[in-house]
């Protein structure tokens, strides 16, 4: 492995890390309720973001980007989706329901998946149909178990396979990552500023009801978001799509840890049994993608020789 793949690793590694120890991160804000606290990690992100320009000097790339009118329009509508993302998450974590928040990114690549087939017209393998239909009856499984359809995780899962859709159209295009994800920034901090004002007129803004140590941590979210988006485009341009997917496992993997080990969430025998039926579709799905990436290099190197 070479010197820039190790880097990727390490880069996506410290991502998806970072990503899932969210839910621990968010506890610590409960007080300041979902909505709030969505509100200002939008805007704190675009203050991090505006600042990472100046620094690169990259307003050439974000004006770019900006005078592109399709760029602007899946820029926009990413945003939002993300926003949506965001929101649920935070809800999820501060209601107590992170193993639902976890499942809905152990559910994002069987979305991803059906997403090809239903928006990009994508022809799926054998392998792939039965990780899908696995996934259908895993869900059916949890549904029952619960006494309702697991909204969170499908929320979560939706909103984050249609933002990867409508990313991987404009990167397509040149779009560098922190040029996209400035632009998403700028097209959301309007609505979080107003949202935030309306707050403070409302009488339930918190800021002023918490202690320091809280505005701070308040301040930081644009930090904590920013930060593990940048490494993952770092690590997306290092290393192979294959090993991308596999790593992503991590996040889910530790916010699982987090709601059942540590914020000791209620696991009944039935939720066990539906997401082992998960992980087996997620098995299926990741040997399949490890062979179909065997066979082109193969394929490759042959027509190479």
């Amino acid at each position: 492995m070479n010197p820039e793949a190790r880097r990727g690793i390490g880069y996506g590694l410290a991502c998806y890390l970072l990503w899932g120890i969210f839910p621990l991160y968010f506890r610590l804000l409960h007080s300041s309720g979902a909505v709030e606290l969505l509100l200002y990690r939008i805007l704190f992100s675009s203050v991090v973001c505006l600042v990472l320009v100046a620094a690169l000097r990259s307003w050439r790339q974000v004006g770019a980007v900006v005078r592109n009118r399709r760029n602007v329009l899946f820029l926009g509508t990413a945003a939002f989706l993300v926003a949506i993302n965001w929101g649920v998450y935070i809800y999820a974590v501060n209601s107590d329901q992170v193993v639902e928040a976890a499942l809905g990114y152990f559910l994002n690549p069987l979305f991803t998946v059906a997403l090809g087939v239903l928006a990009l017209r994508e022809k799926l393998r054998t392998a792939q149909w039965v990780a899908v239909a696995i996934g259908i009856v895993a869900g059916t499984v949890l549904s029952i178990s619960n006494g309702r359809v697991p909204v969170i995780a499908l929320a979560l899962a939706g909103s984050f396979g249609t933002y990867g859709l409508l990313k991987k159209q404009v990167g397509g295009g040149g779009v560098s990552a922190l040029a996209g994800l400035s632009t998403e920034n700028l097209v959301l901090a309007p609505f979080a500023a107003a949202g935030l004002v309306i707050l403070a007129l409302g009488g339930v803004s918190t800021v002023g009801h918490n202690p320091p140590w809280q505005a701070l941590l308040l301040a930081s979210t644009g930090i904590i978001t920013v930060a593990p988006l940048l490494l993952f485009a770092a690590a997306a341009s290092r290393v192979p799509l294959s090993t991308m997917g596999l790593l992503q496992y991590l996040t889910p993997v530790l916010q699982f840890t987090c709601g059942v080990v540590i914020l000791h969430e209620h696991m009944p025998a039935s939720r066990w049994a539906g997401f082992g039926l998960v992980w087996l579709a997620l098995v299926v799905l990741t040997v399949d993608s490890l062979r179909s990436a065997r066979r082109q290099r193969a394929s490759r190197l042959a027509a190479a020789v």
